[in-house]
């Protein structure tokens, strides 16, 4: 089997939410995707993407993914799609860093290596734990009661997990503000629920610590990528009464091995388009597992393809580790696919087609931008 085209499709993706307000007065309305679709010389079709969270978030953006697609898709044409080790080790001479444009491409070998051999993904990576995953809701700053009412919302929709988005500036309410959005939050919890208070490394030793002083004793939470370097957020560590969990700081596999080496958090955020793909997310994922992190399989944000990509980690995550997956596709209002998730117990399970298990809609995805091969 040997790639014998690749394709590249643009696509805009409405966020569902309206505005999303994240931390450090970022705003986001809109993401755009890069879809990829590898056909093989036996007709096998797989599909990948990569949908940079704007370009404010790590160092990523969407023209760069579609101009790191466009170094690495000649390299890979005439290549076995399943030989997925090999494949990413070519990307890796061929372009340095870039994860977020190595990702499509990733997973639509994933997806055809899964096809070829009647199995689903998770399967192939190691196979499935049976344990239905849940699902973490992701709720953007705003008014405390308004995202009070918004956790409430996904919790009636079966989210177990909550993400509280922190991180205003002192001249909008600062970490005062914080405090109440995370009291507002918690104010409903239900057992079983899990909550992390993330600032998407937005905020400063300072602020992190100044809010943390203004909350209730008692509070279950977990922090999340607090700073935006290692430094701060050592130095959070070494004062905060709470459990650290890094997201944005983890990239590389040494990303994961240096934040065990030096004790820097009790768990990772593996969001699988800065980590590369696939490939490398199974690693970054045995690597925590063997010093006993938990892990959170998401995404930056994406469509339905996206959200299989990250059902698919999720499945072989242990039970005790996995914390929770992020459904990207519900925060994003177009349909790129179908993917025939089972919901069970509070929590889902990718179903058992091969595979990523996706149909994808190509008519809203629409000419693709660039073509590679036959």
């Amino acid at each position: 089997m040997k790639i014998d085209r690749i394709e590249l499709f643009q696509v805009d993706l409405p966020y569902s939410g309206g505005t999303y307000h994240l931390s450090g007065g970022r705003t986001y309305e809109s993401f755009d995707a890069s879809i990829v679709k590898i056909t093989a010389d036996d007709g096998t079709t797989g599909w990948g993407e990569s949908t940079p969270f704007g370009a404010t978030w790590i160092a990523a953006h969407a023209l760069g993914a579609r101009a790191g697609i466009a170094e690495l898709a000649p390299a890979l044409l005439g290549r076995d799609p399943r030989r997925v080790d090999r494949n990413f080790d070519l990307m890796d001479a061929t372009l340095v860093g870039h994860n977020h444009a190595k990702t499509p491409l990733d997973i639509a070998c994933w997806d055809i290596f899964g096809k070829s051999v009647g199995l689903p993904v998770y399967e192939l990576l190691g196979g499935g734990t049976g344990t239905p995953m849940a699902m973490i809701s992701s709720i953007h700053a705003g008014d405390p009661e308004e995202m009070r009412a918004r956790v409430a919302d996904h919790r009636a929709r079966g989210y177990r997990g909550h993400s509280i988005k922190v991180g205003t500036p002192d001249s909008e309410g600062g970490p005062a503000l914080d405090a109440e959005r995370i009291i507002a939050c918690l104010a409903d919890r239900q057992p079983g629920e899990f909550f992390l208070v993330d600032a998407n490394g937005g905020m400063t030793p300072e602020s992190v610590l100044r809010m943390l002083a203004m909350l209730p004793s008692g509070l279950d939470i977990v922090i999340e990528a607090p700073c935006a370097t290692w430094r701060e957020t050592m130095s959070v560590r070494q004062r905060c009464p709470y459990p650290i969990v890094v997201n944005e700081l983890i990239q590389q596999d040494e990303d994961v091995t240096w934040a065990i080496a030096q004790d820097a958090a009790d768990g990772i955020g593996l969001k699988i388009s800065k980590s590369g793909g696939l490939t490398p997310g199974r690693r970054q994922r045995d690597i925590a597992r063997a010093a006993g992190l938990t892990v959170s399989v998401q995404d930056t944000v994406g469509s339905m393809i996206a959200f299989a990509g990250i059902a698919q980690l999720g499945a072989t995550v242990p039970e005790k580790l996995l914390r929770c997956i992020l459904n990207t596709a519900d925060m994003v209002t177009l349909k790129t696919a179908e993917f025939d998730f089972i919901q069970r117990d509070g929590g889902i399970l990718p179903p058992e087609a091969p595979g990523l298990g996706i149909t994808v809609n190509e008519e809203v995805l629409g000419e693709p931008v660039a073509v590679w091969g036959d």
